[in-house]
């Protein structure tokens, strides 16, 4: 028994303990992860949290979205496009501004235009599409430079086609290099001098173009529309542009989106209000280019009564003040027609630089033409 030796038992290993932290730490990474995914950073600061190049370099390296094949219509269409936008432009040693007013007749303010024009023969051409009846002229700038004209029905394509004859033809000469859509009712706000070099020193159209998800903007859109022109898409802005050679040679170009909108866009149609030339061409030029449109108007109108047309402008309201007012406006401001009404604003920028919004103002009715003529002597430059 003494001799016996005692062999030590086996010992006893406590159970290992699970590295939670580890699975706790990998949840967490694969949480964020997908929550990043789902809910991208909207602002530059908090992109540098995921990279060091920002906001681009996070979204490189996650799977990419599925993209919709593009039909052969729109194949073709994006490819005559892109080729017109990269061909370099031909520079006139002559460029012209094309003024070309859409009107049902007579222009009660040619008087106004005779005096903006004079002495700057060469760097001007005019064109009149007169829908009803044939203008009497009071200016040797307007003779003879009527159009063949249709009739203009308001709301309806119609409007958009009177625009694009005004296009064709002033796109005959090749020394026009901005192309302005006016009205009769629209006035000059500055001298033909500041004009004609804020929009021959640019290089993009100034198209109206906002999103409004109301009843007035996304309300209008049909789904016949699809798969051209999805609602994502889909723009609102006021019809009176001002718009470089290359985007007017596009316009002409385009039948795939015209064709869309001259189909299923117009008052009445499946109990909507869809009004031709308020969509055509924001939505257009924010499928094709959004990047060389300013997304306002050079064009001042007064929406505030909220009615179906804006204020027009009677003699009493044409002071000096009035013009002062419209002329120191610099920021573009747009306002939804849904229940939030959300005031959309932008400032409006001219080569980088904060100027005044408008070159242009409407509506003005015939009996505002004599204090016109009178303030247009007072008219200064900013």
């Amino acid at each position: 028994m003494g001799d016996m030796q005692i062999l030590p038992g086996s010992r006893h290993r406590p159970p290992m303990k699970k590295p939670m932290w580890i699975i706790v730490l990998v949840l967490f990474v694969c949480v964020f992860l997908i929550c990043a995914y789902m809910y991208p950073p909207q602002s530059s600061s908090a992109c540098y949290v995921f990279s060091s190049r920002g906001c681009k370099g996070f979204v490189d390296w996650l799977p990419p979205i599925p993209a919709r094949e593009y039909t052969d219509e729109e194949i073709a269409s994006r490819v005559v496009i892109r080729d017109i936008l990269s061909s370099p432009t031909n520079v006139s040693k002559n460029p012209k501004v094309a003024f070309m007013f859409l009107s049902p007749g007579s222009l009660p303010f040619e008087k106004l235009w005779d005096k903006f024009f004079q002495g700057h023969e060469g760097k001007f051409s005019v064109y009149v599409h007169a829908s009803k009846t044939k203008p009497v002229h009071v200016s040797r700038y307007f003779v003879n430079r009527d159009i063949r004209s249709d009739q203009v029905v308001w709301g309806k394509i119609s409007m958009v086609d009177a625009e694009r004859r005004l296009l064709a033809n002033a796109l005959q000469d090749p020394d026009n290099q901005q192309f302005v859509l006016l009205s009769e009712s629209c006035v000059p706000l500055y001298h033909f001098d500041y004009i004609y070099n804020y929009l021959i020193r640019t290089n993009i159209s100034y198209v109206d173009c906002f999103k409004d998800p109301g009843p007035h903007g996304n309300g209008r859109y049909s789904e016949h529309m699809l798969p051209e022109v999805e609602v994502k898409d889909f723009r609102k802005g006021a019809q009176w542009f001002s718009m470089k050679r290359q985007h007017a040679i596009i316009v002409m170009a385009d039948s795939l989106y015209y064709s869309k909108f001259r189909a299923y866009c117009q008052p009445g149609l499946e109990g909507k209000n869809c009004i031709a030339d308020e969509h055509y061409l924001p939505t257009f030029f924010n499928i094709v280019d959004p990047g060389g449109i300013a997304n306002w108007s050079l064009t001042h109108v007064d929406w505030s009564e909220r009615k179906w047309h804006p204020k027009s402008y009677r003699a009493q309201d044409v002071t000096f003040d009035l013009l002062k007012n419209i002329t120191s406006i610099d920021v573009s401001v747009h306002v939804t027609s849904d229940e939030k009404k959300e005031v959309q604003r932008w400032p409006c920028l001219w080569n980088g630089i904060q100027r005044p919004c408008y070159l242009f103002a409407r509506k003005f009715t015939p009996e505002t033409l004599n204090n016109l003529l009178h303030l247009f002597s007072n008219y200064s430059t900013p």
